[in-house]
Formats: C-alpha cells, structure tokens, sequence
C-alpha cells in the first residue's frame, strides 16, 4: 500500500493565538512535536511561558496582545519574521463565548464576543496575508470556529452563532480570493470540546465534559496539525467535528 503525501512541518513558522490553554496550548505543543518553530500569543504570558521553558527560544517565541488590536495581531506576524525569518502558517484559535439567551448576557460582553471572534480574526488574516504575499511563496491560515456557526448549534447561543457563521464564512470567502496565490483557508469547527472556556459557560448543562465521550483540545489540535500537514494540491474547506455525546 503507498503511503499517503503528507508535508513536513520541520522548521516551518506556525503563529497562534489564544496559545495559552485549552485548544490553542494543545494545538502549539502538537505542531512544536512536528518539528515546526511556534509564535504563541494570548492577552498574558501566563499561560505561554511554560513552552518557552520546554522548548526554548529557538523553537518558541512569545507575543503578548490583544487580537481585538489590529496593531497587535501586526505584532504577532512581526514577531514571527524578527525571530524565525518568516511565516508559513497562522491559526486563528482566540475566542470569546457566553452561553444565555439574547437578554441574559450585558452588552459589553456581547460586544467583547463580536470583537474577539470576529474583528480579532479579520485583523489576523489581514496581518498574514500581507506577509504570505510578501515572501511569494503561499501561506496557511487555520480558523477554529464552531459547529454553532452553521444553523446547528444549541439554544441560548445566538450571539456567539452570529460569530462564529461570520468566521466560516470569512474563511470560505478568503479560500475564493487567495487560492490563486497558495494561501489555503481552513476552518475547523467542532461542537463541545473539554475546555474551561465550554464548561464554564453552561454549555454542558449539568453534565461533567471530562466523564463523557466528549472532544479533548488534542483531538482540535490534531486536525489542525492534520491540516497542515495535507500536500499544497489539497485544501480543506471546513471541517465539521462532533463528539460521540452529542446530537445535531
């Protein structure tokens, strides 16, 4: 049986945000286990300097900000050209969610949501584009979006729906205009994953994600280093993942 192509991640520059925990901390661990050199961003440090300590500054570089700044998300991509010399591929993981009906969550953290989710990955593409043209030579840009965003979500979820359809279709959108370049769009949109960020929102209701057949961070992760790694002929659009747990 012939193998499957598959593209070596070795010394490629990998930017994410929202690396500090959960989905994106899973998702930087797994492409530095590639052998690729890793921007990691998020609102502190906190979270991002234990990878530092692991794998050290020749594989990881730290940018602190906020991707609701364009000015910060600029930052990021400089980050990764000051460190590494260039960069190959972005993953848009930064998020904002709050799980109640459209009167039961105050309007500062709905417009935090919109700014995150939405204006924090516009910004993000944009930086990484500018540089994906700059080297010549295409790019990735990985979206992690929801299933919430196709019209198949649960109830009391309509803001962070809103957000979450505008990033699938900015992802499927840029696939259109950037192709003809080598600068691949993906979006990942899974349902519940066992992260602080789904559990402390209600989204599990009373249930205990760690003790169901839910999604772990690694399984999100796994399909980005996935989706990197397909050969440049081959794009995934969108990909939709479910636990055994739930139902849509």
């Amino acid at each position: 049986m012939t193998a499957a192509e598959v593209r070596s991640l070795a010394n490629s520059v990998v930017a994410i945000t929202g690396a500090g925990g959960g989905i994106g901390g899973s998702t930087a661990r797994m492409i530095l286990e590639e052998g690729a050199r890793v921007v990691v961003g998020d609102l502190s440090s906190d979270g991002l300097r234990s990878l530092l300590d692991q794998w050290g500054p020749d594989r990881v570089a730290l940018s602190v900000g906020d991707v609701r700044s364009a000015d910060a998300c600029e930052e990021l991509v400089a980050t990764a050209v000051s460190a590494f010399g260039r960069l190959d591929s972005v993953v848009a993981n930064a998020a904002v969610g709050f799980y109640g009906g459209i009167l039961d969550v105050p309007a500062d953290q709905l417009e935090l949501m919109v700014d995150v989710n939405v204006k924090g990955t516009v910004w993000l593409a944009r930086a990484a584009v500018r540089q994906f043209r700059a080297q010549g030579d295409g790019g990735d840009l990985v979206i992690i979006g929801s299933v919430a965003g196709l019209m198949i979500g649960g109830g009391k979820e309509a803001v962070y729906a809103a957000t979450k359809g505008a990033q699938i279709n900015l992802g499927t959108a840029l696939d259109r205009e950037l192709r003809s370049e080598g600068i691949r769009t993906t979006v990942i949109a899974p349902a519940g994953v066992n992260t602080p960020f789904a559990a402390a929102d209600g989204r599990f209701g009373g249930g205990d994600p760690a003790k169901g057949p839910f999604m772990q961070p690694a399984d999100i992760g796994a399909a980005v280093v996935y989706s990197l790694r397909q050969p440049r002929r081959m794009r995934t659009e969108l990909w939709t993942m479910w636990s055994l747990a739930e139902n849509h």
